[in-house]
């Protein structure tokens, strides 16, 4: 059963079935019980009325003898011999006790029940009986009457509480009907004016979801145009160097074709792999395993596979980690951050210059620098190089736009942070800090 509708009409039937049942057996029980008492009273008031009547005429006796009037009133003499009864019945009490009682009738006690009220005067004993059946029935009767309300409001009730459900449960059909009628470019907030409170959260966080995915959808379609734009570029440039080759005239030039169009394609595969990478460290990409991973080991095997780049330009590099620097990661994604940086560094650089990186941890942070002697990046400008395929104009290198772009995305997805600096060394300082690991804390 998924409906809440169902669930919450159902809850409140079984509640009103409930207290019906037991506000009317409650009632039926103080209806029985005072109209019980009633009843005595009666018998209580009409034998004492006839002891203080003294002695009853026979003609006045023969006035309560009435097949209709329910109670028969027997009088004894003082020495047990009955004088008096006002019908004659097949089963009359034949015992009194004084004081209301139920008794048997029958010499053998296996006649119907009476209930009986006796008193006793200085000369004669009076006894008010009645059937018992006729009581039960007539007590019952009034209960019945008593509780029939009840019975008849119960469905008036059962229909009001299905109207009020489903009156409160209105407001979520009403945003299930928005939502349906949207498309899937419509991604606007829902309006939450006049909402309940129980609803007001759940069309908040809709609200909130639909945002994240407007903003999802905004990123992939820059990137999407972005990638379309930087593609365009480099695939042209290798369809025209492809056209020189074609017409070269002698080998000479034929293999200076090749060696253009090579390096076209090198540069154009560089751009690929940087757009996949980028498109894995994009919010929302499925996230990678993790393990303990030593970072200044995998620092040192990245410098080992850009040592040929950067002995090509006459860098030189300089590692300084003292102790390895545990951090959890994922090994690929961060090969690839500190390649970028370290390329970076030295594509920027002069040539013949130095790049120095460091590991460590401070605070029970990891901490990871790379400064060059390049021209550095203005204050203005450090935080625009993150954005994707942004270059900075005056830079004669050129490259994809996207390093520091994917730097941040992998830093993010290990709850990293990176800064822009100036270097000792006159250039640029990329600090990415990793958040304090609990246990180099507590070794501290």
């Amino acid at each position: 059963m998924k409906s809440i509708r169902l669930r919450l009409l159902l809850a409140l039937l079984a509640m009103l079935v409930v207290a019906a049942a037991v506000m009317g057996a409650i009632t039926y029980r103080s209806v029985l019980s005072e109209t019980e008492a009633l009843f005595d009273y009666q018998l209580r008031q009409m034998a004492l009325s006839l002891r203080d009547q003294g002695e009853i005429p026979p003609e006045q006796m023969n006035a309560l003898a009435d097949e209709q009037f329910d109670f028969v009133v027997q009088i004894w003499s003082v020495d047990g011999r009955r004088i008096y009864a006002t019908r004659d019945h097949p089963d009359l009490p034949t015992r009194v006790l004084l004081g209301l009682a139920t008794v048997q009738a029958g010499a053998d006690g296996a006649g119907p029940a009476w209930r009986t009220f006796s008193v006793a005067t200085g000369s004669r004993v009076i006894q008010v009986a009645q059937p018992a059946q006729i009581r039960k029935r007539l007590a019952a009767g009034a209960a019945l009457r008593s509780v029939a309300p009840l019975l008849l409001l119960a469905p008036v009730m059962a229909l009001a509480m299905g109207w009020i459900a489903a009156l409160t449960l209105r407001p979520l059909r009403r945003v299930a009907a928005q939502l349906r009628e949207r498309g899937e470019q419509l991604l606007e907030p829902l309006p939450q004016h006049g909402l309940p409170d129980e609803v007001a959260p759940l069309v908040g966080a809709l609200n909130g979801l639909l945002q994240r995915l407007g903003q999802s959808l905004d990123t992939q379609r820059a990137f999407v145009s972005d990638a379309a734009h930087e593609l365009r570029s480099p695939l042209t440039a290798l369809k025209l160097q492809l056209e020189l080759l074609k017409r070269a005239p002698d080998d000479a030039q034929r293999r200076q074709a090749i060696d253009a169009l090579g390096h076209g394609i090198d540069r154009s595969a560089r751009l690929v792999e940087q757009l996949l990478m980028l498109a894995r460290t994009e919010p929302g990409a499925a996230p990678a395993a993790t393990e303990p991973l030593d970072l200044a080991e995998v620092v040192r095997q990245v410098l080992a596979d850009t040592a040929p780049f950067a002995l090509s330009r006459g860098t030189e590099f300089a590692l300084f980690a003292d102790e390895p620097v545990t951090v959890q990661g994922e090994r690929g994604a961060l090969s690839v951050l500190v390649r970028n940086l370290a390329d970076n560094a030295v594509r920027y650089s002069p040539p013949g210059s130095r790049v120095e990186l460091r590991v460590a941890r401070e605070e029970g942070a990891a901490i990871l620098q790379v400064d060059d002697a390049g021209p550095g990046i203005p204050a203005d400008e450090r935080e625009r190089v993150f954005d994707r395929f942004y270059r900075r104009a005056e830079h004669e290198e050129s490259g994809t736009g996207l390093g520091l772009a994917i730097v941040r995305g992998v830093a993010q997805q290990h709850g990293a942070h990176v800064t822009l600096g100036e270097s000792p060394l006159g250039g640029l300082r990329a600090t990415v800090q990793f958040m304090p690991d609990a246990a180099a804390l507590l070794s501290h």
